[in-house]
């Protein structure tokens, strides 16, 4: 999969691409990402990419010549390229998007500073916009660093094992079971004895009740969106039922402690 990232900080991007996963994800040909400098776009002596805003304001706003003549050099090589302007006006950014994302071959990030983009860039060029949160950045090359991790993991090969993406929080809408590992007891906190049993098939049902109930407890929007079978309601079931009759102990032991 290509990724070309259009930005006014090339040199942002130098380390994180070459670390871990990703680095090795680009050694083996599983990733080709390429940073475009926007400057190199623009055709004064300066090299000016961005102007004040008409009607006045606060900011500069990055110029709509620079940046359509980027994408229409890389349209002009491969026409499918997708591009994706990221900002904080964008739909927020999901496994779902990720997930979309991945089936395409050739992604364009385009990288936001200042005020934002000329609005005939959104009009005329973004095929998809994408915000990584409710909060603002300085620049969308943090965004564009979240957007190819995220999406490069769900591809064959980059992982060493192609399940450990669809064992992630989110990849079926749920949120990943509790992980362990060596030592098995620390200061007296053990590890669950079915981890250790090696019953594969109880460990299989408990690691499902458990992302269950973890979902329940921190993210039940998700469950809306969950394609639960009828052994995950019925474990649901018990996972609330459980809920419940520990609310009432706590509230029993509550009113024992109020008359003491």
């Amino acid at each position: 999969m290509r990724f070309d990232i259009l930005t006014l900080f090339p040199r942002m991007f130098s380390s994180p691409f070459q670390e871990s996963i990703l680095g090795k994800a680009i050694e083996k040909g599983h990733l080709d990402i390429r940073i475009i400098n926007i400057r190199d776009f623009a055709t004064d002596r300066h090299q000016v990419v961005d102007d004040t805003p008409y009607g006045g304001g606060q900011g500069m706003v990055m110029k709509v010549e620079p940046i359509a003549r980027v994408i229409d050099s890389i349209k002009s090589q491969n026409p499918s390229g997708w591009t994706v302007y990221l900002t904080p006006q964008g739909k927020p950014f999901n496994q779902e998007i990720a997930r979309a994302l991945s089936s395409r071959p050739h992604v364009v990030l385009l990288c936001g500073r200042y005020e934002g983009v000329d609005e005939r860039v959104r009009e005329l060029f973004a095929d998809e916009e994408i915000s990584i949160g409710d909060y603002v950045l300085t620049g969308g090359e943090l965004a564009a660093m979240v957007v190819i991790d995220a999406v490069s993991r769900l591809l064959p090969g980059v992982l060493g094992s192609d399940r450990s993406a669809e064992e992630d929080s989110f990849f079926h809408s749920l949120l990943e079971y509790p992980q362990y590992t060596r030592p098995s007891n620390f200061r007296e906190n053990c590890v669950p004895e079915i981890l250790l049993s090696g019953n594969h098939s109880a460990i299989s049902l408990w690691r499902r009740r458990e992302a269950l109930k973890r979902t329940w407890v921190r993210r039940p929007d998700l469950l809306a969106k969950a394609n639960l079978t009828d052994e995950d309601k019925k474990l649901l079931e018990e996972i609330v039922q459980e809920n419940a009759t520990a609310d009432c102990e706590i509230q029993i032991e509550d009113k024992e402690a109020l008359k003491k």
